[in-house]
This record gives C-alpha cells, sequence and structure tokens, in this order.
C-alpha cells in the first residue's frame, strides 16, 4: 500500500477548502497526502443551466475518471452535488461533521430583506428549489438563474445582474464571506438539499481496504453519516439529481431516534408537498425510502413529469 493518499478536487476555490480540509484530517493520523486538481463539465459549462447540461455527474464523472484508473485514491465533493446513485464500481466511504445547514441572503446591501415589497427586488440562485420557493414565499420578487462558483455569482451581483443571491450558508462561511450573509433563511421554509453542510468522501469499491479503514477513521462523522444515509435514500428513491426541486433533512434526536422532513416543491412554487417522518437511526435507509414514496404518491409524480416533460426528457 502506498503511504500517499492522493485527493482529487475541483479546482474552485470552495472545492480547493474542502480538499485541504480533508487533507489536514488525514495528516492529523500522519498520512501523507497530495491534492490533484481536476477540471469537471460542470465547471467549463457556465452558460447553460446544470440541469439543460444533464445532472448526473455533471461534477463528479472526470474525478471518477480518475479514481477509476488510481491516479487519485479519493474525490472530495459537497455532498449536495453528489447524484444519488453512483455509477458501478464507487462508493461513498465517509461524510465530514455537517455545519450549519440553511440558506443565506448574501448582498452588499446590508437592509436588504426578502419580505421587503416596497422596492423592486432581484434575487439569484443556481438552485432550482431555492428559485421555486423563493416564488412561493415571496411571489413579489423577481427570481433569476445564476450559475458559476460562488466568487463569479458575487462578481454577477456587484456587476448589477441581481440584488442579492440565495445561497447554502456553509460555502459562504467556508469562503469567509459572512459580512455579506443579511439574512439567514428559516429551516421551516428553507429546508435544504441533501447533503447540504457537509463534504462527501468518494472511492473507488477495490481502494485498498487499509487505505479504506484509515480515510473512514480520519474523516467520517457517524452521526453525520446517519442523517447523510436517510436523505441519500430518498434521493434515490426519487431518481433525481440536484437538478430538481426536491429537498430533505434529516437530524438525530434523543434516543437513537431520527427525524426526517422531506418533500418537493413545484418550479412555480405553487405546489408544495411536506412530510415529516421518525424512525431508529439504524433504519435511515428505510426512512429516507419511505419519505421519498410518499412525495411521489402526494403529487411528486406530477411535479417531476411536468418538469422532464419542460426538459423534453
Amino acid at each position: 500500500m502506498s503511504t500517499t493518499i492522493k485527493i482529487g478536487t475541483r479546482r474552485s476555490k470552495l472545492a480547493l477548502w474542502q480538499a485541504y480540509y480533508v487533507e489536514e484530517l488525514l495528516q492529523k493520523t500522519g498520512m501523507d497526502t497530495e491534492i490533484v486538481e481536476i477540471d469537471t463539465r460542470g465547471d467549463q459549462i457556465l452558460d447553460v443551466s446544470i440541469a439543460k447540461i444533464g445532472s448526473k455527474g455533471v461534477f463528479t464523472e472526470e474525478l471518477e475518471d480518475q479514481l477509476h484508473s488510481g491516479d487519485i485514491d479519493i474525490a472530495v465533493h459537497s455532498a449536495k452535488d453528489m447524484q444519488s446513485e453512483l455509477p458501478a464500481g464507487f462508493e461513498i466511504i465517509a461524510f465530514t461533521v455537517r455545519e450549519q445547514v440553511n440558506d443565506v441572503v448574501v448582498s452588499r446591501d446590508k437592509s436588504l430583506r426578502l419580505g421587503d415589497t416596497s422596492r423592486p427586488l432581484t434575487i439569484g440562485s443556481s438552485s432550482v428549489r431555492r428559485r421555486a420557493m423563493l416564488k412561493a414565499y415571496y411571489p413579489h420578487l423577481k427570481v433569476i438563474e445564476m450559475r458559476g462558483n460562488l466568487q463569479t455569482r458575487i462578481g454577477k451581483m456587484d456587476d448589477g445582474q441581481c440584488d442579492a443571491i440565495l445561497l447554502a450558508y456553509a460555502g459562504v462561511n467556508r469562503m469567509e464571506y459572512n459580512e455579506l450573509i443579511v439574512e439567514t433563511l428559516p429551516l421551516e421554509q428553507f429546508i435544504p438539499p441533501v447533503g447540504q453542510g457537509s463534504v462527501a468522501i468518494e472511492s473507488a469499491v477495490d481502494l485498498d481496504p487499509k487505505k479504506r479503514q484509515i480515510i473512514r477513521q480520519a474523516v467520517n462523522h457517524p452521526d453525520t453519516e446517519f442523517r447523510l444515509l436517510a436523505e441519500r435514500a430518498f434521493l434515490k428513491t426519487l431518481k433525481g439529481g440536484c437538478s430538481i426541486p426536491a429537498f430533505c433533512m434529516a437530524e438525530l434526536a434523543e434516543g437513537d431516534q431520527l427525524n426526517i422532513t422531506g418533500g418537493m416543491i413545484s418550479l412555480d412554487g405553487q405546489t408544495l408537498i411536506k412530510n415529516t417522518l421518525s424512525g431508529p437511526r439504524d433504519s435511515a435507509d428505510q426512512l429516507g425510502d419511505q419519505m421519498a414514496k410518499l412525495t411521489i404518491e402526494q403529487g411528486g409524480a406530477e411535479i417531476l413529469a411536468a418538469i422532464r416533460a419542460e426538459r423534453g426528457e
């Protein structure tokens, strides 16, 4: 077994932050590490929505090629960017401790509030879920799609393309843009997407078992893992990637219980499906699967059909 763990990552500043964070956790156990930067399709194509590029593997495919060839040992991803079902031969072996999961409003205007109806406001977001929720809760706002890494989107806001951007707190915090946060949105309304706030570690299934064990011990946070197993099971049953307006948040409760809230919202914000389930944390997968089936039965199938028809799928 090679003593060096090669860590594959996208080149964006946020992706590199995540890679260095994982590297630090590994180095604390005495492991040697090397960071390998890789371009992905999602980074190269910025003028087309993720949904139109194709949501499966848009930020992961090139890293998986390197995992398959053995040029890297692990790939580091935002857990929320991971497709619900990995291609054969790959697995997620660890999840880092989860940060605050809220969505936040970022703006240079400290007085800006989403609920302010006294002036026209334009809000940018790359997420179909966030845009749909904005339409549901703040129908007076103009909502536009805005892609690119965090720095690119802030640059677009500064150029006047929008007044504010809706982002994940975790990314804003990691990039130290906290002073731009003007609102933290309530979880009762803006339920996050699957995996928001955690970093996922992907490997090939044939990774050396000793390396796999070392990485899990150094990086994996068991409480976060239970939560994300439930959330990812939800997304897998929905057969959804990061480009559908689904949301799911699992939280640990007393007595080894897991509470999971999830559902889906139509693109126009007019239809909202939302349920909460509870069960033992050891049944995380089953809870996520059950939540997805409830969502599908209560109108999720129609929402997904309408989205696919709109995209010409």
